[in-house]
């Protein structure tokens, strides 16, 4: 873990002009070994993070949805209950510490903003936004405002990140120039978090007396309600979601984008088969490749991200039969290395024997541990250590950026060259309202930082 405050000392202030990092409104917290929550968005994900903390710490929890929301209420009964957090902000802001948010990816970003105003700690669900101004605007917030940020991904806390990080450090791999991950192809009749609707738009249906609709579509522009949209199944839809690129970037491009510090790309191109009309709906098959230029003495890298297609092609060298549904593939000049979705379980592409007598002399753990796949807990700790988490704002905003540039270039096809210094898709002026999306009238945040 790093300092917050030596991290916030020698983070570059340049994005933010002339500006000086207030008094950590929340500096007391640090010494306090009991902290006080607030909860936004109960059901869902969010149980991942109510769960973690004992009942009597969350003193305020937020959801749109009743038909949602009732086991978490139940489990924390003392808990003051809203469905907008911007009231809940208004009327309790000095009763708690922290605030976890588990909300669809639209809203992640004006929740986030509103709580680090206010001095709270944060910690959001991934991914942690839903366009590439908000990933810029969150990473500003943190350091201006002096917060302990964590991005809920699970992965980036498990032993299995760590190793693929130390064995690339300890030159296992050699230069890597060439990363594969890939997708199975989305069932939008049974897939629990993608259903694909008859009609675009869909059609208006009346909604749930328990659903409070405009503020579940937030900053988003107005839509008719239709039940394809909530709880679940808004993750394929552009204006709510990221489509599975955005949603599993997280998890299955997250190691080899922190082992080889692969920063931001130069050029993105995706390929698509029968996207849908408007570009408002994921396709089921697509192909995304990222190129990244060289970094110090690291070789530049093209990754691809097959969604929907076949598999990649297994090459002879891997000495492998069958890939699994899911994965990633660094190739190494030296060795190759492969994991399913998740980094979990990370192994050399070697026969079963070799493999074996490289985990007895394996590299040193280097990197701190901090239980497996516990990213509460370790945003938690970081908190009263006055330290920050793995997936701090910092990193990942970065990470979030460069699988949105990839998501623009899933959803609109064809070839995008970045410009990551002014956030422009050079020559391509069309894609400007989706690097910055416009926002409803209520909930704008985060302009005073540029």
């Amino acid at each position: 873990m790093t300092s917050r405050r030596t991290f916030i000392k020698s983070a570059s202030v340049a994005g933010v002009g002339a500006m000086v990092i207030p008094n950590f409104i929340s500096c007391k917290s640090k010494s306090k070994t009991k902290l006080k929550f607030a909860m936004i968005g109960v059901g869902g994900r969010g149980q991942a993070s109510w769960s973690k903390v004992p009942a009597g710490d969350i003193v305020a929890m937020c959801d749109v949805d009743d038909r949602m929301s009732r086991k978490g209420f139940a489990a924390h009964p003392k808990a003051k209950r809203y469905k907008d957090f911007r009231k809940m902000f208004d009327e309790m802001h000095t009763e708690f510490d922290a605030v976890m948010i588990a909300t669809p990816d639209h809203t992640h970003f004006p929740a986030a903003m509103a709580a680090m105003q206010l001095g709270k700690h944060v910690l959001v669900e991934k991914p942690l936004t839903h366009n590439i101004w908000q990933s810029r605007t969150l990473q500003k917030a943190a350091k201006y405002y002096g917060v302990v940020s964590q991005m809920a991904n699970q992965g980036h806390t498990t032993n299995g990140i760590r190793l693929i990080k130390e064995w690339y450090d300890a030159g296992i791999l050699g230069q890597v120039r060439e990363v594969i991950a890939w997708q199975g192809k989305i069932d939008f009749d049974k897939d629990g978090y993608f259903a694909r609707p008859k009609t675009f738009p869909p059609q208006a249906q009346e909604v749930p007396m328990e659903l409070d609709w405009d503020l579940w579509q937030g900053p988003a522009a107005e839509h008719a309600y239709n039940k394809i949209y909530v709880p679940r199944t808004w993750r394929g839809f552009y204006d709510f979601g990221n489509g599975k690129l955005g949603d599993w970037c997280c998890h299955t491009l997250d190691a080899p984008f922190w082992s080889l510090d692969l920063g931001l790309p130069h050029t993105v191109e995706g390929v698509i088969k029968d996207p849908v009309p408007d570009h408002s709906f994921v396709a089921q098959e697509s192909v995304v490749t990222w190129q990244f230029g060289a970094r110090g003495n690291k070789a530049p890298v093209t990754m691809k991200w097959y969604e929907g297609f076949e598999k990649p092609a297994i090459r002879p060298e891997w000495g492998v039969d069958e890939l699994p549904d899911t994965g990633m593939i660094m190739i190494g000049d030296k060795k190759t290395l492969i994991t399913g979705g998740r980094p979990n379980n990370p192994r050399l592409l070697v026969p079963d024997e070799e493999m074996k007598e490289f985990l007895k002399n394996a590299p040193d753990k280097t990197i701190p541990r901090v239980g497996e796949e516990q990213p509460v807990q370790e945003w938690i700790d970081a908190i009263k250590n006055n330290t920050l988490p793995g997936s701090n704002f910092d990193y990942a905003s970065k990470l979030v950026e460069m699988a949105q540039v990839g998501v623009l270039a899933q959803r609109f096809g064809g070839t995008i060259n970045y410009d990551p210094k002014n956030m422009k898709a050079i020559g391509r002026p069309e894609l400007d309202n989706y690097i910055k999306e416009p926002v409803r009238e209520g909930w704008s945040y985060g302009e005073n930082l540029w």
